[in-house]
């Protein structure tokens, strides 16, 4: 019998919760959102207005109606690059360090 070990470190990921994100794969390819959530152990990121799918739920109760609701599902994170609405553009993250001695996060393409 075969034991499948999950890999238990936390995958470090290249956004954050808040960030501007654009998608750069699949069916909502090129549109610009925020990210909501991080789902850290399956790598992947919530983005508001993104990847929406339609839930039906049956109605409870007799006399109650059903619902249709229509939920954003999560993208892998390798999907999403950080965008800069300022610059009108979307790179990979780079880390510089300040004067000051703080690491901050750049666009590779604003380097």
């Amino acid at each position: 019998m075969v034991s499948l070990k999950l890999n238990k470190h936390s995958h470090k990921f290249h956004i954050r919760k808040g960030d501007i994100v654009k998608i750069i794969s699949g069916n909502d390819k090129g549109k610009i959102g925020e990210v909501i959530e991080l789902i850290k152990p399956k790598e992947q990121v919530i983005v508001k207005g993104i990847n929406i799918k339609i839930k039906h739920k049956k109605s409870n109760r007799e006399g109650e109606l059903g619902q249709i609701n229509q939920i954003e599902y999560p993208i892998h994170s390798s999907n999403v690059m950080l965008f800069d609405k300022e610059n009108n553009i979307a790179s990979r993250v780079g880390f510089m360090i300040d004067s000051d001695g703080t690491k901050k996060r750049k666009l590779k393409k604003l380097l």
